[in-house]
């Protein structure tokens, strides 16, 4: 059977894959790997093409899995509005609409069909042997990272290594995992020991995200793969995996590449936490009361590199509401807080739809444990403190699941400026300030000007996973010591978990972690009658069918796969348990 390439010659042009026709097939390009790609430039152009899978991913950020693991977390409520309620039924485990979230499924298949099409053609490439490696490197990692969310999201997704039509199958949990940890160790080997700064991801990012899909796969499902097994209060992770090449990857060895990553890879601590957030730019730094006056600097302040960044998805003017929305940070203006005011009132945070909510119930958490912990207030705004906000206590008059807590790090965040006439004004986004007023494709800044990264992998994550693998507290102390805290004696999982709660809050690691480590229903359950605003109503959070752990223990967290696949494949997929019948849909609140 002929197999097809798809190239992406400029990141603007979205193209299709060609699997399978249940899973997006449409071919754009018809180049055969026996001619194409063939030179440096043609490689570089057909990475470029995997690359942009997240750009427009961030399309519809509603849809993926960042978002969902943001919302389903015990430290987000859904919020939006009372039509906002993809949003809501996240937060719940719930479903709305039979294909709630089909294009991230598609989206992400399409990048799937790019690196494998890229590597069934590396070998004909005429490429040095390093940049070979790199290339290949590149590739398998995106793939073990696309197949990590979606098996993250869906559970036992199709597995699909080849170009060739194909109608779609589920695989078993452990070939599935065992195909992302050998793409992604197979990545950490490929590529050379090169740290890079210019958006592409090396071998210590590879390294980083191999120990992430460990820990998830090896705790998640250490008691066995069964509905029973995976909802267990037991935690007891495996120590080996078998992978599909026949070698078995083992504890030791994931412990092996995450030690190379601290020790050799040149990535550090930020001094500063506060310094990770766009909260501190040049640009607004010295107006909000919160950080004036401290020398603060964001690190990505006029574009600068992250130290700490190992992986992030970047943006730039470019973005169109309509054709290219993904080049522009759709996720802050989703967070961004919700009810449209004077800017004044809601600096310096921009403004957005409300999703995610602060769940009073991690700050109550935070507060009990570590109460002189710096990262709480860095990361969590009690939008009552800001001086000028109209809707504090709950006085907006379209927001569910409204709470007094707002999530400083992804945020959209303003800036002050004096205009022509000397007259000071509030632009919507600070990248206006900071980044010029000319370039910007789209006009409406709200929605298409929030253009900082988002950081997927840090390298803080890193040292708390060393810490994690090796029992010790190694990892956890650096991490403390650079928000001024004492460090820990010993080692222990409890005071592990609290650390990644703390230093990790709202980056889209929580969700995993608590299912991992089989506390998801007992966490997710301390959400319930935590106080809210319903339409600027004091309310209580209240129990949607059957309540949080009735649906975790339900579904184990997977979601829902959408109708159209399972429609499409003939009987080759099957639903996921707990989404089969009316207990699983979302009404209204």
């Amino acid at each position: 059977m002929k197999k097809f390439i798809n190239i992406l010659a400029t990141a603007a042009i979205a193209l299709g894959g060609v699997t399978s026709c249940t899973l997006d097939a449409i071919n754009y390009v018809e180049k055969t790997p026996e001619n194409f790609p063939i030179t440096s430039t043609d490689a570089s152009q057909a990475l470029a093409g995997i690359y942009q899978n997240l750009s427009q991913v961030c399309a519809n950020p509603q849809m993926s899995f960042f978002y969902l693991s943001t919302l389903a977390s015990d430290d987000n409520l859904g919020g939006g509005g009372t039509n906002d309620k993809l949003m809501q039924a996240m937060d719940l485990l719930l479903n709305y609409q039979n294909d709630m979230t089909h294009q991230f499924w598609t989206d992400r298949y399409q990048g799937i069909n790019r690196a494998n099409a890229l590597l069934s053609g590396v070998e004909n490439m005429q490429l040095e042997d390093a940049e070979r490696q790199q290339v290949i490197g590149e590739a398998k990692f995106l793939r073990g990272f696309f197949y990590y969310e979606l098996a993250s999201q869906y559970g036992r997704v199709p597995l699909v290594l080849t170009t060739e039509v194909a109608e779609p199958t589920q695989p078993t949990a452990a070939e599935l995992w065992g195909q992302i940890l050998m793409d992604l160790r197979d990545a950490a080997e490929n590529m050379p020991s090169t740290r890079k700064s210019d958006g592409h991801v090396d071998k210590f990012t590879a390294e980083a995200m191999l120990g992430r899909a460990w820990l998830f796969y090896t705790g998640m499902y250490g008691n066995g793969d069964d509905l029973a097994a995976l909802t267990s209060t037991t935690y007891n992770p495996l120590t080996e995996v078998a992978l599909p090449d026949g070698s078995t990857l083992t504890k030791q060895d994931v412990i092996g590449y995450i030690d190379d990553c601290v020790n050799n890879s040149g990535y550090s601590l930020v001094p500063d936490y506060r310094n990770l957030w766009a909260y501190t730019n040049r640009c607004t730094v010295e107006d909000y009361d919160y950080t004036k006056g401290q020398e603060l600097k964001w690190v990505e302040d006029d574009a600068a590199v992250n130290p700490e960044s190992m992986f992030a998805i970047k943006f730039n003017k470019l973005a169109s509401w309509q054709t290219t929305i993904g080049y522009a940070n759709g996720y802050a203006l989703h967070f961004g807080i919700r009810g449209g005011q004077d800017y004044a009132n809601t600096f310096p945070f921009g403004q957005g739809w409300g999703a995610g909510p602060v769940a009073p119930n991690l700050v109550n958490d935070w507060n009990a444990a570590e109460s002189g912990d710096m990262r709480r207030d860095a990361s969590v705004q009690n939008v009552n403190d800001l001086p000028n906000y109209t809707f504090g206590g709950g006085s907006w008059a379209d927001f569910v699941q409204e709470t007094d807590y707002y999530a400083k790090k992804q945020a959209p965040i303003s800036a002050r400026y004096t205009d022509g006439t000397g007259a000071t004004q509030y632009a919507p986004v600070f990248e206006y300030v900071m980044y010029g007023e000319n370039g910007w494709q789209n006009d409406n800044l709200m929605q298409t000007g929030n253009i900082h990264d988002l950081v997927l992998i840090r390298f803080a994550d890193v040292l708390l996973m060393q810490s994690e693998l090796k029992e010790d507290v190694g990892g956890i102390n650096q991490v403390r010591g650079r928000s001024g805290l004492a460090p820990i004696g010993s080692y222990s999982l409890e005071a592990l978990q609290k650390e990644r709660r703390w230093e990790l809050a709202f980056e889209g690691v929580r969700w995993n972690d608590i299912r991992r480590w089989h506390i998801a229903a007992a966490a997710l359950e301390k959400q319930t009658n935590q106080p809210v605003y319903y339409l600027g109503t004091p309310s209580t959070n209240t129990a949607h069918n059957g309540g949080y752990a009735a649906r975790y223990n339900a579904t184990a967290g997977f979601f829902k796969i959408p109708e159209t696949e399972i429609s499409l494949a003939n009987g080759g997929l099957t639903q996921n348990e707990g989404w089969t019948d009316a207990s699983s849909e979302y009404g209204t609140w």
